[in-house]
């Protein structure tokens, strides 16, 4: 009678629910563990400046990828590899990496901080190479790890701010073996060239004297074409990198037929990442997780 009744109980009690696994903390990966390629013999300290969580960093000269994971029964998939600004002389690296990146996982997606060369840091110089060199190994790095990171390879998107949208905009036109799924350009800097370029970006980049060549070859809206990846822009009208870089970005690709959303603010100006959400220009996180949504990046 005992057993019986111990039986019908175990049938009717509530299965417990199994606890929600924490997110696994940030994985830092040196980009070029083998050597940097271009590298002094002796590698000097790097520079940080800026309290507790709005951090900047200058004189990279050991590039690597910071992975904030999702939880793992939140992951969908989708990945993107964050560029952060700072006119290729720096990186707010908190601010327009380390946020956004954790605002991602939140959602599912995981968020990859790129700490990437600059080209000209003190006492040395990479060249303009190594920006997009970097980038390039972080697509490889982050791809490679794909199974155990539960990412699919095949949605794995680039995003930027500032100068690091102008990282991201070349990512998007010059990785074209294994380019990104979509890009997101946060206040980008896009072109090299005329009234419009950002000419701090552009010499650190490119040098005094450019060719004309490098000039074009670095002003990503001239290489859009159908197979670019789709985008989303983000710019102020009151900034100071001239808004019309996004706007010939999306220009260049309703030409090629590539679908875009462009978003222009009335203000906001430049650099306020996704610290202003008492604004109008702070809601611009809410549009791009719709966007996301819709073209299939946050899963069903």
């Amino acid at each position: 009678m005992h057993c019986l009744l111990y039986a019908a109980l175990a049938l009717t009690l509530p299965e417990l629910p199994t606890p929600a696994l924490e997110a696994p903390d940030p994985i830092v990966l040196e980009l070029w563990p083998g050597g940097v390629p271009g590298a002094p013999e002796t590698i000097p300290e790097e520079v940080w400046t800026g309290g507790a969580g709005d951090a900047h960093v200058a004189n990279v000269y050991v590039p690597s990828i910071t992975v904030h994971l999702p939880k793992p029964e939140e992951a969908n998939g989708c990945a993107v590899v964050i560029c952060p600004g700072g006119g290729y002389a720096l990186l707010a690296i908190d601010k327009e990496g380390h946020d956004i990146a954790r605002w991602f996982a939140a959602r599912g997606v995981a968020g990859v901080v790129l700490k990437y060369r600059m080209p000209r840091p003190e006492g040395h110089v990479f060249g303009h190479e190594a920006p997009i060199g970097d980038c390039r190994k972080a697509f490889e790095l982050t791809r490679s790890h794909a199974k155990e990171w539960n990412i699919d390879p095949q949605r794995v998107g680039v995003m930027g701010f500032s100068a690091g949208g102008h990282l991201a905009a070349s990512a998007s036109v010059q990785l074209t073996e294994a380019p990104p799924a979509f890009s997101v350009l946060v206040y980008p800097v896009v072109t090299m060239k005329g009234k419009f370029s950002h000419s701090g970006s552009g010499k650190r980049l490119l040098g005094e004297s450019p060719s004309d060549e490098l000039i074009k070859r670095f002003s990503s809206e001239q290489h859009v074409t159908s197979k670019t990846p789709r985008a989303f822009l983000v710019h102020a009208a009151d900034d100071w990198v001239p808004v019309a870089n996004s706007r010939i970005y999306a220009a260049a690709l309703e030409e090629a037929k590539v679908p875009y959303e462009l978003h222009v603010f009335s203000k906001g100006g430049h650099g306020f990442g996704m610290r202003k959400p008492n604004e109008s220009v702070g809601k611009w996180p809410l549009l791009l997780e719709a966007w996301m949504q819709a073209e299939g990046f946050l899963g069903d």
